[in-house]
């Protein structure tokens, strides 16, 4: 397994909080202080991106998962609520399926149980062929204005262009394995819906890579469902205030 940079702030009921892909620990930056009140915050740098080394091939999602689990063994920390943004919520899934007595509640923030279909595989690809021909650089450059709401591109340039710098951090190989981990990951709809803990499902209402509907797949007694108005895929960079109310407001119902 891969060994994972990671940085903890706050107290209180352990909660991991993971990046998307070609992002880093750093997307949280804004939302991190508004939740360490509430919680102990593991925030790592998922394998191949930030300052995690890329694990070698094949690493599949459910590789990325057990990483994870490594990780909480490594802090001692036997169950904790796992928070998944985008590829951070694939992940989170595999984590629910495998080792559903390590998670005391989970949410996938801009992310969907379902899996890639024959569009997104083919973009997969496309994605790993821009990778080997042009480098991470003209990946970044492609991806992260998709990520923001249309109407925040001009406003919010500041934060498209801190985006990028992340992104750039991100190893080729790293983000070829990850592509490859997206582009193979099976259906887990049934891991939401057998879930026996609390779910939390979070939505950007301008989401131009996950819309609404694809992150509301399932409902249920024990499913939350938020939508952050007019976010996009960033709501943790677009509107972290709101982002850390409803992810707050979860963790603190899982505590009690």
């Amino acid at each position: 397994m891969s060994k994972i940079v990671y940085r903890e702030e706050g107290q209180g009921f352990p909660v991991l909080l993971l990046h998307g892909f070609c992002g880093s620990s750093v997307y949280w930056d804004a939302v991190v202080p508004l939740l360490a009140p509430h919680a102990r915050l593991i925030v790592p740098d998922l394998p191949g991106h930030g300052q995690s080394a890329a694990p070698t091939a094949p690493y599949p999602i459910e590789a990325f998962a057990e990483s994870l689990v490594e990780l909480l063994d490594r802090l001692h920390i036997e169950r904790a609520v796992w928070l998944g943004h985008s590829m951070g919520g694939y992940i989170t899934l595999a984590a629910a399926e495998r080792h559903a007595d390590r998670i005391a509640a989970f949410g996938l923030i801009h992310s969907t149980a379902y899996p890639d279909d024959e569009k997104g595989k083919e973009n997969r690809l496309q994605s790993i062929r821009t990778v080997r021909e042009e480098g991470i650089a003209a990946l970044v450059d492609g991806l992260i204005p998709k990520l923001f709401a249309p109407q925040h591109l001009v406003p919010m340039a500041d934060r498209v262009e801190h985006a990028k710098q992340i992104g750039y951090g991100t190893s080729a190989e790293g983000a070829v394995l990850a592509l490859e981990a997206m582009r193979n990951r099976p259906d887990r709809n049934d891991v939401l819906r057998r879930a026996r803990c609390p779910v939390l499902l979070v939505a950007g209402e301008n989401d131009q890579l996950i819309p609404p509907a694809r992150t509301f797949s399932a409902s249920g007694d024990s499913i939350v469902q938020a939508q952050i108005e007019q976010a996009g895929h960033l709501s943790m960079m677009e509107a972290p205030e709101r982002l850390a109310n409803v992810l707050s407001s979860f963790i603190q119902t899982v505590k009690g």
